[in-house]
């Protein structure tokens, strides 16, 4: 059988199960997509049908468009997903509009151009997948039903047809530790608050910022869509009773993806079950055992299958089932034994769990662990995990395949069939970054590999809401067989969607980022922002970047240069403020470089030079630059948290769980600056406190010719830190300011010569 072959019958029995579905449902899900997007007056020109026959002969999604030029535009798809796939397709090659997470472009043509001869497109990718485990802590956390809503859309119009719903899975593990016997407070003692459940819920930490309150539980329920929701009494403030995230995936046609029991438990088990084999872990990110060191199961011990199987016939009495769990017992946590046997015995205990309660189960497995540890994973632990779960029935996610593809050294995943996936950013960390290169030919040579078993491509990013290109070419490639031809081609008619008109000086911009910020390759590409700027400062700290900074600097011109003729373009607004704001990274950069050369050649005025310039000029303008934008407010962050809550103590409570997540990320800075930010108010109130004890420092050591002592320095600026995470001060979440006005003050200030960079 060719490679081609098998991938294909792999999909289809994968997804066959998944395919029967209402179509006229899903068509009715896509025509009130159309007006939620457009409005009621332009949706009227677009009729869309679903029918399941017009897939290909191997079921692969295909939408169809037609008519336009003084008729409806006619789409049809042969799902839910695939009719907004194609709706999105128009409206971008069209209509020269685009659908993004800062602000769509919607400015439609009258007449609505015709379609000609029709056009007709099948995916090549059984899947395409979204989210990564950390996006639920990263971005998802604090949103309401209308956030989720627009994400959804969004998702349905990129053609996103396998995605992960775990909201309100912890109230369904309580139901079960109470049953099991476990008090209220032991399982208050296990969950982490919610900004850290992503890692609660792969068995890296426990307890770290909790515990979750009743009201939590309740609004997640809610939200992901508890079947008996009518009959539950809910606090209208914390509930709604319609329109929740899995009815509405279903209803596009979507897969969720629900969790499965991975092993780890509470430490309060072995009391309920003195005789239980339970095997404490190591530790995680810096946290000491009282956070991680998480107790798991051991696979032969008939606790496991009670537990699994309990949680997993609750879960899908709650929620219903599409029969895909996600899963994930050793991520970023070393397996106590490297034997084949224990790897292939603890996998076998987490599918035959699954299985026992649902016989069509298939398990989704994040491939991260393979590629983060591969001192560990080596080729036969490899093949024991994957060879122990019956071929087909697990899907893995080659997670992070643009930089490190695990299916290269792995025999394309020994027959276990795989998702090509993007992961692009860590911590959802703001700066521009892109390896567009790298993500145009992947996919494509995954499914040209050897025996490949590729089934999909994904997006899996740890936090959205930045580069937004790069996702667009991703979600793109969903649905090309081959690469893009002409990437450079492709950002001008990025460019141009983008704010409505092609102006030049823009196209010009976006050019240039395209070969220098987004031109990423090799292994230095990781997507985790390490500027100086949001790093606590010392003298050992990089300043390396891939590109050439002086190409930054000409596309932040070029911008100033096109905003006459584009100010009114919220996209534009928000483009030009992030490149100034990456402008301004680079040139905190060059001030760290001029002070501690200063510094180390004992030149104290050229340091005060360099660091007050730092600390007490760009800073401070880079705040204020970021006020004027709802989409960089720290407030913003902080109000989403406060807002779940039903009281003031809960209120504070998760706005310290935000605050925490974005800066020290544990009670002693354990994953310090992780998930770094540059929001308003976060840059004058933690980075620039910072920066200025440690150029204070450094002066101060100059003038009484005594070395600067780092571990004295990280000793003194601590409180600093935990003072942000412990003030009460309320942050505007409205923006102030504008944009344009603001970028081109500090472009007349502080633009660079050609001749310094």
């Amino acid at each position: 059988m060719g490679a081609a072959g098998l991938a294909v019958i792999l999909g289809f029995l994968l997804l066959a199960r998944g395919s029967v579905g209402d179509e006229a449902r899903e068509a009715e899900a896509v025509r009130e997509l159309v007006v939620r997007l457009l409005g009621p007056g332009p949706a009227a020109n677009f009729l869309v049908s679903v029918e399941r026959a017009l897939a290909d002969q191997s079921g692969l999604d295909t939408y169809s468009l037609s008519g336009g030029g003084g008729m409806p535009v006619l789409v049809r798809g042969s799902t839910g997903v695939a009719a907004a796939a194609g709706l999105h397709r128009y409206l971008r090659d069209f209509c020269g509009c685009q659908v993004a997470w800062s602000s769509s472009q919607l400015h439609l043509p009258w007449p609505l151009p015709a379609v000609p001869d029709g056009l007709t497109e099948t995916t090549p990718n059984r899947y395409r997948y979204y989210q990564n485990v950390c996006t639920h802590s990263y971005s998802f956390v604090w949103w309401d039903w209308a956030r989720w809503e627009q994400e959804l859309d969004w998702m349905a119009l990129n053609g996103i047809n396998l995605a992960l719903a775990w909201n309100g899975q912890e109230a369904i593990w309580q139901r079960v530790y109470l049953a099991l016997g476990l008090t209220q407070s032991e399982i208050n003692k296990y969950f982490t608050g919610p900004a850290f459940l992503a890692w609660e819920r792969m068995g890296n930490l426990h307890t770290w910022g909790g515990p979750l309150s009743r009201s939590w539980h309740l609004k997640q329920l809610y939200l992901q869509g508890a079947r008996d929701s009518q009959q539950r009494s809910c606090h209208t403030d914390l509930c709604s009773s319609q329109h929740r995230i899995l009815d509405r995936m279903r209803s596009f046609g979507m897969i969720p993806v629900l969790p499965a029991f991975a092993g780890h438990v509470p430490k309060a088990i072995t009391r309920v079950f003195p005789q239980a084999n339970v095997i404490q872990l190591g530790s995680w990110g810096h946290f000491n055992c009282s956070y991680s060191c998480s107790f798991l199961l051991a696979p032969g011990d008939p606790v496991f299958p009670l537990i699994g199987n309990l949680f997993l016939r609750e879960l899908t009495k709650e929620f219903g089932t599409d029969h895909i769990y996600g899963a994930d017992t050793f991520n970023e946590m070393q397996p106590p034994f490297s034997d084949p046997a224990y790897l292939a015995a603890a996998t076998a205990a987490v599918y035959e769990a699954m299985a026992t309660v649902d016989p069509d189960a298939v398990w989704l497995l994040q491939g991260w662990l393979f590629q983060h540890q591969p001192q560990f994973w080596g080729p036969s632990q490899i093949r024991a995990v994957l060879e122990a779960v019956p071929r087909g029935r697990l899907l893995v996610l080659d997670l992070f395949a643009e930089n490190q593809p695990v299916y290269m050294r792995t025999a394309s995943f020994h027959g276990q069939p795989f998702i090509w996936c993007m992961l692009h950013n860590f911590g959802g960390n703001h700066g521009l970054f892109g390896a567009l290169e790298d993500v145009n030919r992947g996919p494509q040579a995954a499914r040209l590999f050897p025996n490949s078993t590729m089934v999909g491509t994904g997006i899996a990013p740890e936090g959205i809401g930045q580069n937004e290109v790069v996702y667009a070419l991703m979600a793109e490639l969903g649905w090309r067989k081959d690469p893009v031809p002409d990437l450079m081609a492709w950002v001008s008619s990025f460019a141009s969607r983008r704010y409505g008109i092609s102006q030049p000086d823009a196209v010009a911009a976006w050019r240039l980022l395209l070969r220098s910020v987004y031109n990423c390759s090799g292994a230095a590409c990781t997507g985790h922002n390490r500027s100086p700027l949001v790093k606590r400062p010392s003298l050992q700290m990089s300043t390396a970047v891939w590109y050439n900074r002086s190409d930054i600097f000409e596309a932040w011109r070029l911008l100033l240069t096109a905003a006459p003729n584009l100010t009114t373009s919220p996209a534009f607004r928000y483009d030009l403020l992030d490149v100034t704001r990456q402008a301004v990274q680079e040139l905190v950069s060059l001030c760290y470089e001029e002070a501690r050369t200063a510094y180390l050649n004992q030149e104290l005025d050229l340091l005060l030079r360099a660091g007050g310039l730092l600390a007490y000029k760009l800073l401070p303008s880079l705040d204020e630059l970021l006020a004027s934008s709802s989409h960089f407010l720290l407030g913003t962050w902080l109000d989403q948290a406060r807002e779940v809550a039903v009281s003031e103590a809960e209120a504070r409570f998760y706005e310290q769980n935000s605050r925490y997540q974005i800066t020290l990320w544990g009670p002693e800075g354990n994953i310090l600056d992780y998930a770094n930010k540059q929001l308003a108010g976060l840059v004058a109130d933690y980075y620039q406190p910072r920066w200025c004890l440690f150029l204070g420092t450094l002066a101060h050591s100059l003038a009484r010719g005594v070395p600067f002592q780092q571990h004295q320095f990280e000793k003194n600026v601590f409180p600093l830190e935990q003072a942000f995470i412990n003030n009460k001060k309320r942050y505007p979440s409205q923006p102030q300011g504008d944009t344009v006005d603001l970028s081109k003050k500090i472009f007349l200030k502080y633009h660079p010569q050609p001749d310094s960079l």
